[in-house]
């Protein structure tokens, strides 16, 4: 089967399954589930795999809510990561249900050609994009041991040839001084609410003195339980990120810093314990996003670089992904051009017809380019090249 037909048959495909992959869309979105606890989603998803004639490892990697499922017998080995995870209190605001239901499409179409395409495509589950880190422990148990390339589709409200996402570690402060009668005997205390909020202070001078990529943001979790007596214990949640993972390194000895300082002045002690995994910078193949950007302009849309006003920045475990194998994390419109990604207003979007629209455009663009990748082995070889000297 020639390129163009190859295409034009997983483009039907996926139009011939479009009620379907929409029902899904739909039915993740209306049963939001944080990380790790997306059973709802993962079985729908093994199911609807399952009803394709295909066999799915549900509970995958030793994870209660990844699966992994593979078709074709010899070629390149494509994978379409699947997030389905919501957001605490916001549901599908980051609108993982159509990044489900898109992988979804675009794995069933290529699996149901693969054989035709003379190519392999393994659909992998990743539960726990928000903060858990899925697709870490994946990589860490050999989710990506046979790949050669992987790719997935976020929504945004741009098309955007990939995401701004940087390396991030989180970390929790506990700060321990001693209770006194705040009225009685306040001398007699040692207060750990002042000592984080002389932390918070520190990291908020240090803002001023960080790399454009870089981002500190953090909130108090426990500020004691009354006003009449000093705090004995105060605790913080921390996020700290860079535009690289190496960048990432030099900056948490300086957050640590001010951290510890804050303890040091209000005569406290602290602990800082960093809470893995880290996520690593996505690093963009650049040969993998030239085909996903032609196939999505086929569809209409026109995926652009992102500058200062469209960028969408953040952090994902995907990052992992793209410094293991080649891979892409375009970011497809499914909301109105100013409408942002983890607030309410994008959560109502995604699960209506502006993310409906993205669910098949998505699919058909990653199928397409999956059909690429099949189709030269001078394409494979390029991608390849470029993750290496990247």
């Amino acid at each position: 089967m020639d390129l163009e037909t190859l295409k034009s048959s997983m483009c039907a495909h996926i139009d011939g399954h479009a009620e379907e992959l929409l029902a899904v869309s739909r039915s993740i979105h209306a049963h939001p589930e944080e990380k790790f606890e997306e059973v709802h989603a993962h079985d729908l998803l093994c199911d609807q795999i399952e009803q394709a004639g295909l066999t799915v490892e549900r509970h995958a990697f030793n994870l209660s809510t990844a699966f992994r499922s593979r078709a074709g017998r010899s070629g390149p080995d494509i994978a379409v990561l699947l997030e389905y995870d919501a957001l605490p209190g916001l549901g599908h605001a980051c609108g993982h249900n159509i990044i489900a239901a898109a992988g979804l499409g675009a794995g069933l179409a290529a699996a149901a050609f693969a054989e035709v395409g003379g190519g392999r495509v393994t659909l992998l589950g990743s539960p726990a994009e928000e903060g858990g880190g899925g697709k870490v422990f994946m990589i860490e148990r050999g989710a990506l041991s046979e790949i050669d390339a992987a790719m997935m589709v976020h929504p945004a409200d741009s098309d955007l040839v990939t995401m701004d996402a940087i390396a991030f570690h989180g970390l929790d402060v506990v700060y321990t001084g001693e209770a006194a009668h705040a009225a009685a005997h306040p001398w007699q205390g040692r207060n750990a609410l002042d000592a984080a909020v002389l932390g918070y202070m520190n990291i908020a001078a240090l803002r001023q003195h960080i790399g454009p990529q870089e981002r500190i943001h953090g909130i108090f979790t426990n500020g004691g339980e009354r006003p009449n007596i000093v705090p004995s214990s105060a605790a913080m949640n921390w996020y700290v990120r860079s535009g690289t993972l190496e960048g990432l390194e030099r900056l948490k000895p300086r957050v640590v810093a001010a951290l510890e300082a804050g303890a040091l002045a209000a005569g406290c002690e602290v602990s800082i314990t960093w809470r893995d995994p880290v996520y690593a910078d996505l690093m963009d193949n650049p040969v993998l996003s030239g085909l996903y950007s032609a196939n999505a302009a086929r569809l209409g849309r026109t995926v652009l670089r992102p500058d200062s006003t469209t960028a969408v920045v953040g952090s994902t475990d995907m990052g992992n992904v793209s410094h293991v194998v080649p891979s892409i994390h375009p970011m497809i419109a499914a909301a109105p051009k100013g409408v942002g990604i983890h607030t309410p207003e994008f959560a109502i979007h995604a699960g209506s017809e502006p993310g409906d629209l993205a669910v098949i455009d998505g699919a058909k663009a990653m199928a397409m380019t999956i059909a690429d990748l099949w189709a030269s082995s001078g394409e494979v070889d390029r991608m390849k090249s470029a993750f290496q000297e990247s």
